[in-house]
């Protein structure tokens, strides 16, 4: 396999902000070290990172990292309104998602959403095999009255863009 020098971009400039941070002065033997390691590290390291991933839809993401973002202080809000109202009845819930989206790295970045927004948690990711055409998340949530809404929610809301975004 050949590698390439600069296969990782945001990887080099890291790694070479990083040595310029750490060295705490900006000169031209700083500049040249952060260039020479922004450059060296990533190419030593190349045979054990994956290719990387290609986002397709950068305007997308912005927008999912909104939502994301409003749907955890809406959740924050409502967890919060459960635990502290006496007289609420939370009805947990597990609730199996079938999934539609291959790509690795969304799959679990949907994983992650689910999980950082309160009152969810992904807790295992069933892959595809046979007698099960699609893979799917098993999720837990706090108060869940309508599970086939919950779906068509995290289908519609995290899902569909993620498939934008990375397929």
């Amino acid at each position: 396999m050949k590698r390439r020098w600069f296969a990782h971009p945001v990887l080099s400039l890291l790694t070479g902000a990083v040595w310029l941070l750490l060295q705490g002065s900006v000169t031209a033997a700083t500049l040249l070290w952060a260039v020479i390691l922004g450059l060296g590290l990533p190419w030593l390291a190349a045979p054990f990172l994956n290719p990387g991933t290609r986002l397709h839809a950068g305007g997308r993401a912005l927008h999912l990292l909104g939502v994301v973002l409003w749907d955890i202080v809406v959740a924050n809000l409502a967890v919060a309104w459960l635990v502290l109202n006496p007289a609420a009845r939370p009805q947990p819930a597990w609730v199996r998602v079938p999934l539609d989206i291959r790509h690795p790295n969304g799959t679990v970045l949907l994983a992650a959403i689910i999980t950082t927004t309160p009152g969810t948690v992904s807790c295992v990711i069933e892959p595809a095999r046979p007698g099960r055409e699609t893979a799917a998340i098993l999720v837990h949530a706090l108060n869940c009255t309508d599970p086939a809404a919950l779906v068509a929610e995290i289908k519609s809301r995290y899902e569909a863009p993620l498939r934008e975004i990375f397929e």
